[in-house]
């Protein structure tokens, strides 16, 4: 069987550019095309400089690889594309044997790496936490059920100057009782039940939601791919992962904040299962908030159960958002500095022959 370049080219999951001997772009991949943000039309017969910016001096290393037809490979050096910021990769540029004067660029994200990381990471503690949880609740709730009951028979026999004591016993017992019921709720959360679901009609419900409620003070904009083709996922338990990052944007924001919600297509991430294969997650969401940042000392450890940055928080909020990803096959990851944090989704498309499921739409 036979493959064409072009075929090679397209399905190629990192970034491929060919450029001519003006360097100008001739050619490029879909994975090209989300990486600078940009569509083939529009790229190609540009200068690959004014949209690639590569933190390295190449001019010499440049005339050097048409001169001696020889690659150069770049490791660890930051890619920009000029409206995003920059991002760690490995850069592979290498001649093109037909034509002595173009040639390739391969770029491979650092992040990518990084996302299969962390998600790996998220969910073994998820499954952790699940086990603690469950021990947890059986192992407390028992005895704070004795000493509630002891408080309550207490105060039946003491004088109303002391009864502020037992009073305090109950409603922190109860608060305690409160608490393990999130705990316990983290621990039950049922296996999805999957359909085909449309993303956007999730995401305009949970912006309802939160637009009459914690969030009316916050301004939302959106930013839909109006061409995003149906996931496969649970649409409760994905509603219920929106809710709980817009919530969280909600709270770190004043009166001038702005919570922006943005879905793409990216056809070059995949990932591979633990029984070897691999599966493709193109539907990307990302919620962004202009808040300060999450705190330096819990940045990387933000979907670690009990790891928080409210004052009262329980930490099992986005801990349980992980879990939730991780059960449906999926990643999430976030970007966090003082002004900009966007938590990314990343999620499977329905099968082709799915019909799209509008249970519980408006």
């Amino acid at each position: 069987m036979s493959v064409d370049a072009h075929s090679l080219i397209a399905a190629l999951p990192a970034p491929l550019i060919l450029v001519d001997g003006n360097n100008r772009i001739v050619e490029l991949n879909s994975a090209a095309e989300a990486f600078m943000n940009a569509t083939q039309r529009q790229l190609i017969g540009q200068p690959v400089w004014d949209r690639l910016m590569i933190n390295a001096p190449l001019e010499e290393a440049f005339s050097r690889i048409r001169r001696d037809r020889s690659p150069l490979f770049l490791n660890d050096v930051e890619v920009g594309t000029g409206d995003r910021p920059s991002q760690i990769c490995t850069v592979q540029i290498a001649p093109v044997h037909t034509d002595e004067e173009a040639v390739l660029f391969l770029i491979t994200p650092h992040q990518i790496a990084g996302r299969i990381a962390r998600a790996q990471q998220s969910e073994t503690a998820a499954k952790s936490a699940i086990g603690m949880s469950e021990m947890l609740a059986h192992e407390i709730k028992n005895p704070l059920a004795g000493i509630t009951g002891a408080a309550q028979l207490l105060s039946m026999n003491l004088p109303p100057e002391d009864l502020e004591l037992t009073d305090l016993i109950v409603a922190e017992s109860r608060r305690i009782v409160q608490l393990l019921e999130q705990v316990e709720q983290f621990g039950n959360l049922r296996p999805p039940v999957c359909k085909p679901v449309n993303l956007h009609d999730l995401l305009d419900r949970a912006c309802r939601s939160a637009r009459i409620s914690y969030a009316a003070h916050v301004t939302f904009t959106e930013n839909y791919d109006p061409s995003l083709p149906a996931t496969f996922v649970d649409g409760d338990q994905i509603l219920q992962v929106f809710l709980n990052l817009i919530k969280n944007a909600a709270e770190a924001l004043d009166d001038s904040g702005i919570i922006k919600l943005r879905t793409f297509y990216d056809p070059s991430l995949r990932v591979r299962r633990k029984g070897g294969d691999t599966a493709r997650l193109p539907l990307q969401v990302e919620i962004t908030d202009n808040g300060p940042g999450l705190p330096d000392e819990i940045a990387e450890d933000i979907f670690e159960p009990f790891v928080s940055g409210k004052e009262n928080g329980t930490g099992l909020g986005l801990a349980l958002v992980s879990k939730i990803i991780a059960d449906h096959g999926g990643w999430i990851s976030v970007d966090s500095s003082p002004g900009r944090t966007t938590f990314r989704l990343s999620l499977p498309a329905a099968p082709a022959n799915a019909s799209l499921d509008e249970e519980g739409e408006d």
